[in-house]
């Protein structure tokens, strides 16, 4: 009977952890995340390099606002016990592997979605107005990306052939030795905010908001993806088109030529043919000229 009653308390302590509270009301939109047809080319080892080059383009503007509010939020209650930047911070990472593919420009070449603009836009809000939210993203976002990197790391560098790291600064968490500690210290840290129920609640819906925003921007950046590789595989064609053009009118000078030259060869062959054919010819040109002039007088 005791022990019964020690497993019930423990599982009610558990339940009012706020760390088990947001993965119980996240769970269905986690699952929605992970069908979505980005993830789903992931799971099946199946990534472009343009899915991968559009995504690090939202990552950027995503972690840009994310981390410039918890910067600004360091101090705040709830956001210092889970402030971990030398540990976590992803905006440099995105950087190199934005300079990898698009060069020192990168700046001025990369595109994002409208739903990436809307989930930097809210991040950017609930640091001004709401910072205790930013747990809920933090925690969406950097567990998410510290639990699955290693593996969608292996992936996107089998898929695009890439070596040496290069391109896939993102997945790599130097800071982090032991990432299931990690997760469990961060978890512990999140427990400990203490927040009026009010908040909570706040907290919680803001999560499952979180995980809403990345799902559109999932589909945003795969619409964006069909839309890129249409246009790149038109232009492909035109240009194959254009080539199969050039060489198939240069192959027709190139009989007209041909034609051209065996009829001069022709000509010259009868003209050396013998002297009775060339005075024949002469004699022609004679009579011709004469009813010219016949004709003009």
């Amino acid at each position: 009977m005791e022990t019964e009653k020690k497993m019930q308390t423990q599982v009610e302590l558990t339940d009012s952890d706020l760390s088990e509270q947001i993965k119980a009301v996240t769970k269905d939109s986690h699952v929605r995340a992970e069908n979505t047809e980005l993830m789903l080319a992931y799971q099946r080892g199946n990534v472009s390099l343009t899915q991968y080059k559009l995504l690090l383009c939202s990552l950027y503007e995503i972690y840009q606002a994310l981390e410039e509010a918890l910067d600004n939020n360091s101090n705040h209650p709830s956001v210092a016990p889970i402030y971990f930047p030398l540990e976590l911070a992803r905006l440099e990472s995105v950087e190199r592997d934005l300079e990898h593919f698009y060069g020192q420009d990168w700046r001025e070449k990369i595109v994002v979605p409208a739903a990436t603009k809307i989930y930097a836009h809210r991040l950017r809000q609930i640091g001004k107005d709401n910072p205790e939210y930013l747990v809920a993203h933090a925690y969406t976002r950097y567990l998410g990306d510290l639990s699955g990197g290693q593996v969608l790391g292996r992936i996107t560098q089998k898929s695009l052939g890439l070596k040496g790291g290069e391109g896939l600064s993102f997945f790599s968490f130097p800071g982090v030795s032991s990432p299931n500690l990690f997760k469990q210290l961060y978890r512990s840290r999140m427990n400990s905010i203490e927040l009026e129920e009010e908040e909570r609640k706040g907290m919680l819906e803001e999560a499952v908001r979180a995980f809403e925003l990345n799902i559109q921007v999932f589909d945003d950046l795969q619409k964006m993806v069909s839309v890129t590789e249409r246009e790149s595989e038109i232009m492909h064609t035109t240009t194959r088109n254009r080539c199969t053009r050039h060489t198939s009118t240069h192959s027709k000078l190139a009989d007209g030529e041909k034609v051209t030259a065996r009829s001069l060869q022709i000509q010259t062959s009868l003209v050396n043919a013998s002297p009775l054919f060339r005075m024949v010819l002469g004699i022609c040109v004679a009579l011709a000229t004469v009813g010219m002039g016949i004709y003009a007088f």
